[in-house]
């Protein structure tokens, strides 16, 4: 089932739901229940009812304090070798948290010292297996350290051994405080891996401080734009469950390795036979450029 038709499902039950309630009232808590959304808030007077403010300035704030979240590195890094995965920790060119929202260029570099280290490790594993890894994971916390905490490990818990099932050889997990969407052009390019896609927090909304995105590409390299990768969007249980994204992400990785391309010239319909996709949205908007 496409994603298309189970949003066309959907909006029809919605407008069923909608229709079959007996007053505006009962109509406005059928929508209320189908989205996070803010829809049918009231009024007193000619401001909002004080509930729904003070409801709106709590996510506000939320969403605030996803942006400012530190995002612990090492602890992350032991998450993901709890899962029998190798974890490597790289730094960006960004020193600070104010340096990373004032300056996001750099947020898509490594350091020097870096990019030799996964250089380092690349040519290492060259010589031991004779060949390159086919996709190589990027962690940052982005713009919610949130997200990627809470989110990250879920999903690559159940997304790695279905590429490794699939025969792709699966590298290091790469983990940078503060990067950017373009920072798989430079740690692709230097684990030489065939494809890379990164997992990072996005800005922030109002009803959503935790979603995490997956940003695709095949043949990671320098010149790469945003229209050389492809994105899956809103992973968080009220989004796209992390569990249920690997099965969207398993599936980019291998038709982009199989088709050798990433971006707009890949174009895929989700298979019938992953359930576990029905009823979910899947997000293909890039969020947070590069």
């Amino acid at each position: 089932m496409t994603s298309s038709r189970v949003d066309a499902e959907a909006a029809a039950d919605a407008a069923g739901a909608v229709e079959a309630a007996d007053s505006l009232d009962a109509q406005w808590q059928v929508l209320r229940g189908l989205t996070q959304a803010r829809v049918g808030l009231g009024r007193s007077g000619v401001s909002l009812p004080t509930a729904q403010l003070l409801a709106f300035e709590a996510d506000h704030a939320l969403a605030r304090d996803a942006v400012r979240e530190a995002f612990d590195a090492e602890i992350f890094a032991s998450r993901v070798t709890a899962l029998g995965l190798t974890a490597v920790i790289v730094q960006t060119l960004v020193d600070s948290r104010e340096q990373y929202l004032r300056r996001p260029n750099l947020g898509r570099r490594l350091t020097d010292v870096s990019r030799a280290q996964l250089v380092a490790i690349a040519r290492a594993h060259e010589r031991e297996a004779g060949s390159q890894w086919d996709v190589a994971f990027i962690v940052s916390d982005g713009l919610s350290a949130t997200a990627t905490t809470r989110h990250a490990i879920p999903l690559l818990a159940a997304a790695v051994p279905q590429l490794e099932t699939s025969g792709l050889a699966v590298g290091p997990v790469v983990i940078a405080r503060f990067g950017r969407v373009g920072l798989l052009n430079d740690v692709g390019a230097a684990l030489g891996a065939r494809s890379a896609m990164i997992l990072l927090g996005e800005r922030p909304g109002l009803s959503a401080p935790d979603s995490l995105s997956a940003y695709f590409e095949f043949r990671p390299r320098p010149e790469l734009t945003d229209a050389e990768r492809n994105c899956i969007s809103n992973i968080r249980p009220d989004g796209l469950p992390p569990e249920q994204a690997a099965v969207a992400v398993t599936t980019l990785i291998r038709e982009g390795a199989r088709r050798r391309l990433s971006g707009t010239r890949l174009k895929i319909e989700y298979p019938d036979a992953a359930p576990a996709l029905v009823g979910h949205e899947l997000g293909t908007g890039a969020d947070q450029r590069g």
